[in-house]
């Protein structure tokens, strides 16, 4: 009788651990998305200016297009002389998985699956409350465009003639983070509801390597770190809609750039003022539980003086978007 009821009470322990341990996993996961509810739903905000969305999953198609300009000008024996080389513009459509601000996202690249783009770039961004940063990244060799030079005419530059390497880093921190939100022009992570704005501070770094394959190869190499501030602003000129415009100026404090023709080295000389300009802009549109929009991200960065050597550099990406939040 005793081995019966042994065997009987480990036939049950057997039947019930898997429903046991269902009910602990179940119990688990329930406790962890209350966790990740709640602090997604609390922070420091004025309720009355900005909300989360009610919705927890949110899903995202993008379509995205971006280029790189470079401009040299300057003056040679007296004569003033001025380049324009644009890059292959790159076009992507991606989707983003958002589940309580956790996103997970994947991009196509049509032209490259068709052996028309060959140039490498990398975006990665992150809009938060308080803070904010950009990383850009681009190696590209499709640079084409052309060269005046004074008393002579103009000469086309053919592709592959220009390698550039381009590293790009913009970070800021908003002050005013209770009442006006980044995320809710940029990744629709909260909802502006009335007007704000906001001072900012900003830091920004650039590192270029380009090589220039023309009569003589030419390298440049600058790195440059700059400081700054500036301001940004929503307008909510009606229910659901949303104007994002900003410009982040920045000082470069720290600049290190060499340019070498053939065997002869000409450095440039640090000429204030040097900087790193970012401006973003936006358009969103939000209806029940759907919103679309376009947004825009442009860098400029200014070395050196058009009197000696001058090289600017624009970077910026166009994203249109539409989503659905469940």
């Amino acid at each position: 009788m005793k081995q019966r009821l042994i065997l009987l009470l480990i036939l049950l322990s057997i039947g019930t651990a898997p429903h046991a341990q269902a009910q602990t996993l179940l119990q688990m996961l329930h406790r962890n998305d209350s966790l990740l509810t709640e602090r997604y739903r609390s922070g420091n905000i004025d309720t009355m200016y900005i909300a989360r969305p009610q919705a927890k999953w949110t899903f995202t198609a993008r379509m995205n297009e971006s280029g790189a300009e470079i401009e040299v000008e300057g003056n040679e024996q007296g004569q003033h002389f001025l380049a324009e080389m644009e890059a292959n513009r790159k076009g992507t459509l991606s989707m983003a998985v958002s589940y309580l601000g956790v996103s997970l996202s994947a991009a196509l690249n049509p032209a490259k699956l068709l052996g028309r783009y060959s140039d490498y770039e990398l975006n990665f961004n992150s809009y938060g409350k308080r803070f904010g940063f950009d990383i850009i990244y681009q190696d590209a060799h499709n640079f084409t465009g052309w060269y005046d030079h004074e008393g002579m005419e103009r000469i086309n530059l053919p592709a592959d003639m220009l390698k550039v390497k381009t590293l790009n880093l913009n970070a800021f921190y908003v002050f005013n983070s209770r009442r006006f939100s980044y995320p809710a022009a940029f990744t629709q992570s909260y909802i502006q509801r009335q007007s704000a704005g906001s001072f900012m501070l900003a830091a920004s770094a650039m590192g270029q390597h380009a090589t220039l394959e023309w009569e003589q190869e030419t390298q440049l190499k600058m790195t440059n770190i700059a400081i700054g501030g500036g301001y940004g602003y929503n307008y909510v000129p009606a229910r659901g809609w949303l104007l994002h415009i900003s410009a982040l100026p920045t000082f470069i404090v720290y600049s290190n750039t060499k340019m070498k023709f053939g065997d002869t080295r000409a450095p440039l000389h640090y000429h204030f003022p040097e900087v790193i300009i970012t401006g973003r802009g936006a358009v969103v549109k939000q209806w029940g539980n759907k919103f679309a929009g376009m947004s825009m991200v442009y860098n400029f960065t200014n070395i050196g003086h058009e009197e000696s050597l001058a090289v600017h550099n624009m970077k910026w990406r166009v994203r249109t978007f539409f989503g659905i939040r469940i």
